[in-house]
């Protein structure tokens, strides 16, 4: 039998790092990155060990901010995590699946994402497990190793103020092989942003070798949504992701009836309940799961699992300013699920200046992410980086 495997404390790093490119949509705008990552520390004998999570927090996502984040990891997970004593790594798996994503009707996800990825690495590093081992315990048939790994591909994006950066940076993108992209709209300037990008994927779109989709991040009532979808058709669109809040989903079936552009649920979509919701309803096309939105690894595959099995699509998607450990995480979701029409993030030192890891993770030619090595996530985090890039001294929970 193993040693037991149990955690003598819980570290929690907020973390502040500049970006590369400044990111604006129709809820925020962003030129430094700020995520949250949680080291789970063990006991003897597997102190040598540490696992690690990452979370970025919305509050017009989920309501949570970095600070409660912070505070809840602190309050509300480490002491589910007091009395942590595991011998096998289905042990371990029955304590991450039952981490909660409600607190007092407070949904509480982008917390649960840290603390679960950070079970699950450590728990597949004492164990010699890799993370795609979780699909038969989970029961998600035809999921598991290798999933889509070898076929997805990672997506590039529109950005750029004036007409020569945007279609500069595209042209870039191009070369290095990208073939899907993806313009934030319902912002200023996006019809001109639009035409643009258009000009430079007008070919390759209609020779079906690129694609180009929007979001509005909720921006638009349905009026303008409507109004919208005409020069989204005009100009090759093939997907619109969330063009109205969540108070108006009842009006998604109506508006996918007005549009070939397939829909795209992303601020609605936090639970499988709200997937069940959603494919019940009808008018969504695909449902955009973010392990730090979804709750973690766990949570969204059972969601993925609820779209494939609906007939929908499945569109991997990110937070702005991901370290390489999200992104480490987000590979693993592709080796476990069967497919993946779209998949967001993987840009690493591209877009940040600094990462948290010896060797930062990022998508390679193509849009192709490098096979995972070794149990856990196959990250190695430097320490010294996140004590560096740290906002304040590190939160410790004696566990």
């Amino acid at each position: 039998m193993n040693a037991a495997l149990r955690i003598r404390e819980l570290r929690i790093y907020r973390l502040s790092i500049p970006m590369r490119v400044r990111f604006e949509h129709a809820a925020a705008a962003r030129d430094v990155a700020d995520p949250v990552i949680v080291a789970l520390v063990p006991a003897a004998p597997y102190a040598h060990l540490a696992g690690y999570g990452e979370t970025l927090a919305r509050a017009y996502v989920t309501g949570e901010t970095a600070e409660s984040v912070v505070d809840d990891a602190t309050h509300v997970f480490a002491p589910h995590l007091s009395n942590y004593s595991v011998t096998s790594f289905v042990e371990a798996l029955e304590v991450a699946e039952a981490l909660p994503q409600q607190v007092g009707g407070r949904v509480v996800t982008a917390t649960r994402a840290a603390v679960e990825l950070a079970l699950l690495d450590l728990a597949c590093k004492a164990f010699g497990r890799r993370p795609a081992d979780i699909a038969g315990w989970m029961g998600l048939v035809g999921f598991g190793h290798p999933g889509c790994a070898a076929t997805a591909r990672y997506s590039g994006v529109v950005v750029g103020r004036t007409r020569r950066r945007l279609q500069g940076f595209l042209r870039l993108q191009r070369a290095y092989g990208l073939r899907d992209f993806k313009l934030k709209v319902a912002i200023a300037g996006w019809e001109e942003r639009l035409a643009w990008a258009y000009r430079v994927l007008r070919r390759p779109i209609e020779a079906q070798r690129a694609t180009l989709r929007v979001d509005a991040n909720a921006g638009w009532s349905l009026v303008e949504a409507n109004e919208a979808i005409v020069l989204l058709e005009e100009h090759g669109v093939c997907a619109l992701e969330q063009p109205l809040p969540e108070s108006y989903d009842a009006d998604l079936p109506y508006l996918a009836e007005q549009t070939a552009c397939h829909l795209i649920a992303d601020e609605s979509l936090l639970t499988s309940e709200d997937a069940q919701r959603l494919i019940a309803a009808g008018g969504v096309h695909v449902l955009n799961v973010r392990i730090a939105k979804n709750g973690g690894l766990m949570p969204s595959l059972r969601i993925a699992r609820l779209a494939l099995a609906a007939g929908l699509d499945v569109q991997l998607g990110c937070m702005v300013g991901e370290t390489s450990i999200l992104t480490a995480a987000g590979a693993a979701f592709l080796e476990i699920c069967p497919h993946v029409r779209f998949v967001e993030g993987g840009f690493g030192t591209l877009l940040l200046r600094e990462d948290v890891t010896r060797r930062p993770w990022r998508f390679g030619f193509g849009g192709r992410m490098r096979p995972r090595r070794g149990p856990g996530f196959g990250v190695d985090v430097d320490p010294a980086a996140l004590e560096r890039l740290s906002v304040d001294h590190a939160r410790v929970a004696p566990l």
